[in-house]
């Protein structure tokens, strides 16, 4: 058997997407392992966003292929993404700001349950929604608040919140975009925690500014300019990397 490392939880080939004659995303490949956090970095209009949204579902390509695990999800839509194993965190937050932690993490359990539609009523009941439920809501440190109104959350615990709501869905894959985004340093400190212990038996696949964060937390890395890759390989190799030095990090390792 293979070393959880060495399995491939999300293989991405030769993938495009234009807008008229825009090419957003250019011959992109990219492979997220199991056990690891792959982050892929760039400046504004790079084709980080396009390429999370090409490998969610939100946008499908205009060429390449797409595989979750054995599964080729070039085509499907994000909802069957979900159901193979695919879970996503947005720049936005996506939660119900008027439902409470705990009903905005059911819920999320629930849509991936083998009765979707059964959202209210007899779902109180099932005791394995309400498991995984309460699972997910103690993993990223909010069972104290599991009573409490989405809306009257912190930014950061909102984030956790929004977090909870994937692992809820069991994923295989995590797509995290700007996770960190808005936040103070107190609050990145505790998602920044949160977001190192994901990988464990998961993939994460980050897409993150704060390069303190992204070397900090990421096993491989990706950089992406004008919708190609220039550079692909570890932090320490990326970080070496002349035009990555060049275009994006600078002498001092910040970016640009």
């Amino acid at each position: 058997m293979a070393d959880a490392v060495s399995q491939v939880a999300l293989q991405a080939r030769g993938l495009h997407k234009r807008f008229g004659g825009l090419n957003a995303v250019s011959d992109v490949s990219v492979d997220v392992y199991v056990g690891e956090i792959h982050a892929v970095i760039g400046p504004n209009g790079a084709g980080k966003s396009t390429l999370v949204n090409l490998l969610s579902g939100e946008l499908l390509a205009n060429g390449g292929a797409i595989a979750l695990g054995p599964t080729d999800i070039t085509r499907l839509p994000p909802d069957r993404r979900a159901r193979h194993g695919l879970g996503r965190a947005y720049q936005k937050t996506t939660i119900f700001p008027k439902f409470t932690v705990h009903e905005n993490v059911r819920l999320a359990a629930q849509a991936r349950s083998p009765a979707p539609l059964r959202m209210f009523g007899s779902v109180n009941a099932d005791a394995t929604v309400g498991d995984l439920a309460a699972q997910a809501i103690a993993r990223v440190g909010l069972a104290a608040q599991a009573r409490i109104v989405a809306s009257d959350l912190s930014h950061g615990e909102q984030r956790q919140l929004e977090i909870a709501m994937v692992l809820a869905t069991d994923p295989r894959i995590i797509l995290l975009d700007e996770p960190l985004a808005g936040m103070g340093q107190a609050e990145a400190r505790g998602i920044i925690d949160l977001i190192s212990s994901l990988k464990v038996g998961r993939a994460v696949l980050l897409v993150e500014h704060d390069m303190d964060a992204v070397f900090e937390l990421a096993d491989r890395l990706t950089v992406m300019h004008d919708g190609c890759v220039i550079a692909s390989g570890s932090p320490q190799d990326v970080r070496m990397h002349p035009a990555v030095r060049a275009a994006y990090l600078g002498d001092h390792g910040d970016a640009a």
